[in-house]
């Protein structure tokens, strides 16, 4: 199997509501994504022979997710009341609403199925909330026996 590898990075601001510990306070990350493209073979002619595909279509897709979390405040929906909602609002600050605890593992997922979306045959997302610890996703995949 064949694996292409890309990476790119946002900032962002987050918090994890009903978490009992530090990370329940608003705090940011530099957020490095990895994403691995995974294919059997190689295309057998055309421009991309001798190609998984093109690096750099896997670099720009992944760049516009990075870039859409970058410098916001990423938080699931329904954890802030509705006078902080506004009070952050009226401030002109920019939050991103997802519908999951954004956690580096829920987001290693998120980006792995939005790189899917794209028609990319996945192999797995890692996500750095530090240089030290990540989460990694990927899909159960049937072994065979040979």
């Amino acid at each position: 199997m064949y694996i292409l590898k890309t990476e790119q990075s946002f900032d962002s601001a987050h918090f994890l509501y009903g978490y009992e510990g530090k990370c329940r306070n608003l705090h940011g990350h530099r957020w490095r994504v990895v994403a691995e493209i995974c294919a059997d073979t190689l295309q057998p002619q055309g421009q991309l022979k001798g190609m998984v595909t093109d690096f750099g279509d896997i670099k720009k897709d992944l760049q516009e997710l990075a870039d859409f979390y970058d410098h916001a405040l990423i938080a699931e929906e329904g954890t802030l009341k509705p006078a902080t909602k506004e009070a952050f609002k009226e401030e002109g600050f920019r939050i991103i609403w997802v519908p999951f605890r954004p956690t580096a593992e829920n987001f290693s997922r998120h980006f792995y199925e939005l790189l899917k979306e794209k028609g990319y045959q996945m192999h797995a997302v890692s996500v750095y909330e530090t240089p030290n610890n990540c989460a990694v996703y990927c899909e159960q995949k049937e072994r065979q026996n040979g």
